[in-house]
């Protein structure tokens, strides 16, 4: 079955990794710069159909397509510095709280217009005081739209839950304020805490203080690691009690690809994770079940007792062996907010068929999809999951799993995700699912061949989607 980009629109989907300051509209953008006398960005002169002359008042007038194109070529830099140095357009646009209020509205319905059903926006509010707000006003101003966005699509008919992180910055120095913010707001919106922005040079541990006293209060925690750095940078965010990591997609440099070693499925006891590890990893597949004596020598991908298990795969199966990161992060089964677009415009992975999420999957890690920056990629959360599921051949199975990955590592309270997944994610996968196999049915009677069932996600055939470890986590 291939899952268009239509179908999977009309799924529902979970955006755990999205910045409020990386969505803007490109139509909002033009409308804020002349609302607030700001010059857009600088837009090269328009040519003819031949591309030989330049239009005049091409420069001058921008349209919304143009804003688009500018922000996704800047981004476009294979560094994530580069990519970072967008954000200065989008973040002078948000310094009053009638434009915060905006943005924020906007970022709910375009997630409702996505299909999305649970989101989590990210912002930094720190950057969002040269006006005179304060990060008190600043926060306010988002969940008033928010909560105005929310309540429309409500009474269009549509179900969404939305909260907000509060992003600390690495390059800033430490503070106070942001804990203090999501003690206050803990039961008006506001889910947790981060930590972004430059990630090389810029470790987790100097917000140690900030993000302890946060885990004493019971306020949720996610960072950024593993895209700009190695596999150190997601051990120390985890050390500093990172619940989730942002991208952690070069954790596959923790893995060791042995393609010459193999071992009988039969002797496996069925605790393997298929998979061939690509991107900086190199090849592999999933391997035997426990760990290894000696420690530092990591886990067989398929790791612990309960691991996920995998039909894939021959009599003899290539191993991967996992190093301490990689054995933790499985073990623990810490989601993985991917975004793969964005990755690709930072410099993460070269091209979208040798991105890590395709072996994370597979091997059997706690992935979630995201979009990260929809105007830096042009992108959408349902388009990420469309680009995954056609690169790595994914199924319906798959993205549900994904999908409830998501919602299972989400920071809202345990019952409201609970009632998202029974109520809506599970019966809109089942009746798609239903109704492919259906029509999957009747071509092949039509044709005179019998009947076969869909394949199931990839290293997760023993599991049920979502049977995370997140599951069971009361907030």
């Amino acid at each position: 079955m291939r899952l268009s980009p239509d179908l999977v629109r009309s799924l529902p989907a979970v955006a755990l990794h999205d910045h409020l300051d990386g969505g803007l509209r490109p139509a909002t953008v033009l409308q804020l710069c002349a609302e607030l006398g700001i010059a857009p960005p600088p837009i090269p002169p328009a040519r003819d159909a031949d591309g030989g002359t330049d239009v005049p008042g091409g420069a001058e007038a921008p349209t919304a397509q143009d804003i688009a194109e500018w922000f996704h070529t800047a981004a476009d830099s294979g560094s994530l510095p580069a990519y970072l140095s967008t954000f200065d357009r989008t973040v002078a646009l948000m310094q009053t709280a009638p434009a915060l209020q905006r943005i924020a509205r906007e970022f709910v319905e375009d997630m409702v217009a996505d299909g999305v059903v649970y989101a989590e926006t990210r912002w930094a509010p720190h950057q969002h005081t040269a006006g005179g707000l304060t990060l008190d006003a600043a926060v306010q101003a988002v969940q008033d739209g928010l909560d105005e966005g929310v309540a429309a699509a409500e009474a269009a008919g549509s179900t969404i839950v939305v909260g907000q992180l509060l992003c600390y910055l690495r390059h800033l120095d430490p503070s106070d304020d942001l804990v203090d913010l999501a003690i206050a707001r803990r039961d008006t919106g506001v889910l947790g805490i981060d930590l972004a922005g430059p990630e090389a040079g810029f470790p987790a541990s100097r917000f140690a203080a900030q993000f302890s006293r946060a885990r004493e209060a019971g306020i949720h925690v996610t960072i950024h690691a593993g895209e700009a750095d190695g596999p150190a940078s997601i051990a120390d965010a985890l050390d500093c009690g990172a619940e989730r990591i942002g991208h952690g997609v070069r954790l596959v440099e923790d893995i060791d690809a042995d393609p010459g070693a193999t071992s009988s499925a039969d002797d496996m006891a069925g605790e393997t994770a298929g998979g061939t590890a690509g991107g900086a990893a190199g090849d592999a597949a999933g391997g035997a079940a426990g760990e290894t004596a000696g420690g530092a020598a990591g886990e067989t991908a398929g790791g612990p007792a309960g691991a996920p298990t995998s039909t894939q795969g021959s009599a003899s199966t290539p191993t991967a062996r996992f190093g301490p990161v990689a054995a933790r992060v499985h073990r623990e089964q810490i989601c993985l907010e991917v975004c793969p677009s964005s990755n690709l415009q930072t410099g993460a992975a070269a091209e979208l068929s040798l991105h890590a999420v395709g072996p994370l999957h597979e091997l059997g890690f706690a992935v979630a999809l995201s979009s990260d920056n929809r105007l830096m990629s042009r992108t959408s959360t349902s388009r990420e999951m469309t680009l995954a599921a056609d690169t790595f051949d994914w199924t319906l199975d798959d993205l549900e799993q994904v999908v409830l990955t998501g919602l299972d590592a989400g920071f809202a309270p345990a019952a409201t995700r609970q009632a998202l997944r029974e109520d809506i994610v599970r019966p809109a996968f089942r009746a798609t699912r239903e109704q492919s196999a259906r029509e999957q049915s009747a071509r092949r009677q039509s044709a005179g061949e019998p009947d076969a069932r869909e394949p199931g996600p990839r290293g997760q055939a023993a599991r049920e989607p979502g049977a995370r470890g997140h599951a069971a986590r009361e907030s």
